[in-house]
């Protein structure tokens, strides 16, 4: 890529634009020109990856395409900045101006779900989970053993005294879907942090029907006696009965916590079950159905007294708002990135607009339309259907692997990802099935009556895995269809 003014793409676009030209693509190829003055095999990269998304089907449930604004946030000088604690308390000077922009992404966050409070500081979803963990955990379990050994700081225990602590800390229960029955890796996962830190206990799917076995939620809940319940998932097509596992935590005294990752866009549209009345705490992903940056935020429905009279040096009792909070700054995270809050905040007043409720009732219409033209092909979803944007696909019927499906697809230009599926035998590596989800093809603009090709495509791939000339002539096919769908012009 040269700097001439007549090879850039810049000048490509402008020349080809004419006066039909948008202000945000030009400052965008303006950005991507100083980058390839400074170092080209990565501007390089950048257009290519931006061709590859532009031409293939984004079939990734939890993928999406963001704005020219929400990137636009994410490139600036806000990534210079250090702000480390809370808008209003930092550890270092001069944070008015972030102070204001991350009570703005707080307020927009809490306007979006019906959250009395948000904190936007998580750099992901997996974070947020980490961080809501840990604090909860610490109130509940660190605190009281430091005070059976009389003493309030932990900088000044013995290292002795810290190993007990650390020990009652990671030996705590917590209970979260199982991993092959559609949980996520943050939810217990023994190849996670979250499996390794603490002593996870699991519930899983009725092999039958493919959705959340309540009873056996409840079952596991009474007898391993969990400190937390997790509600949500990474491959689950249905619904949540946030109110039951509400019932079941209460039961035990247990802390509620949902992972909305995947449907938070589609639970802020209304067209799921709001858990924020239900559940204590709430985390998600700003990207995935909200299409916003990569990142995560912790939210609670109504703030209350910590259940464990956790209380200020004053002697106030916290609210927990404040015992999540402590979760961040000092316990989990160091400096915020603000501009990706900043990112957030532009993301959350997108979803605030009327037209995100359409993008999300086409995303269920357009997943549900695709869901039911796989099950017209013999092709086996678990649970038998979606209630949300993705669905879980059991290949076994199909003799064909999950990795190998992703590997075809791929070839005809249909990007999915491999997923176990319940009661799996293969490896993670390999896997049974795959996962499908409509969150980006409706960002561009597809809608029911494109599903049938799109899974007709898929099936063809999928049954002629190993013939590269059909995956070939696939692959054109897909690239002529995208190419009236433009991601940006």
């Amino acid at each position: 890529m040269s700097q001439t003014t007549t090879s850039t793409p810049l000048a490509e676009y402008l020349e080809q634009a004419s006066t039909n030209v948008n202000p945000g693509f030009v400052s965008y190829l303006a950005n991507l020109q100083q980058v390839a003055a400074v170092n080209p095999p990565i501007a390089r990269s950048i257009i290519q990856e931006l061709e590859d998304q532009r031409n293939n089907l984004k079939l990734i449930a939890s993928e999406n395409f963001t704005s020219l604004a929400t990137q636009a946030t994410m490139g600036n000088l806000l990534t210079d900045k250090y702000a480390e604690g809370f808008p209003g308390s930092r550890f270092y000077a001069g944070c008015d101006n972030v102070d204001n922009l991350e009570s703005e992404a707080c307020s927009q966050a809490c306007k979006l779900f019906g959250a009395t409070h948000a904190y936007v500081q998580p750099h992901s979803g997996a974070d947020a989970n980490l961080i809501a963990f840990w604090a909860i955990l610490q109130a509940r379990v660190g605190v009281p053993n430091m005070a059976e050994l009389g003493e309030t700081n932990p900088a000044k225990l013995s290292r002795e005294d810290w190993n007990k602590v650390r020990h009652a800390m990671g030996n705590q229960r917590m209970l979260g879907l199982d991993y092959y029955s559609g949980g996520h890796l943050t939810h217990g996962s023994p190849v996670n942090y979250s499996g390794k830190l603490y002593n996870p206990v699991f519930y899983g799917v009725d092999e039958k029907t493919g959705r959340v076995d309540m009873n056996q939620v409840a079952e596991v809940a009474e007898r391993e006696q969990p400190k937390m319940i997790i509600c949500g998932a990474s491959a689950y097509a249905r619904d949540w009965d946030y109110a039951k596992f509400r019932e079941i935590a209460d039961s035990i005294g247990a802390i509620l916590l949902a992972d909305i990752s995947h449907p938070a866009g589609l639970i802020a549209a209304k067209l799921l079950i709001d858990p924020m009345p239900h559940c204590h705490v709430v985390t998600t992903t700003t990207h995935k159905t909200l299409r916003g940056p990569r990142g995560g935020v912790i939210m609670m429905g109504q703030d209350f007294p910590n259940p464990w009279g956790r209380k200020t040096m004053k002697g106030v009792v916290r609210p927990m708002s404040s015992i999540l909070d402590s979760g961040v700054f000092p316990g989990m995270q160091g400096g915020p990135l603000e501009h990706v809050i900043a990112a957030k905040a532009v993301a959350f007043g997108e979803a605030l607009k009327p037209s995100y409720r359409e993008y999300c009732i086409q995303v269920v219409k357009n997943a549900q339309a695709m869901a039911s033209a796989f099950v017209s092909r013999g092709y086996h979803l678990i649970s038998g259907g979606t209630d949300n944007h993705l669905m879980l696909i059991d290949l076994r019927n199909k003799d064909i692997t999950g990795k190998s499906a992703e590997i075809a697809l791929g070839k005809a230009e249909i990007t999915v990802n491999k997923n176990m599926v319940p009661f799996d035998t293969r490896s993670p590596f390999v896997t049974s099935g795959m996962r499908v989800g409509t969150p980006a093809v409706t960002t561009r603009g597809l809608v029911e009556s494109d599903m049938e090709q799109l899974v007709a495509w898929m099936d063809e791939a999928i049954m002629n895995h190993e013939d590269e000339s059909v995956l070939e002539k696939i692959g054109m096919e897909v690239k002529a269809k995208m190419s009236t769908f433009p991601l940006v012009s």
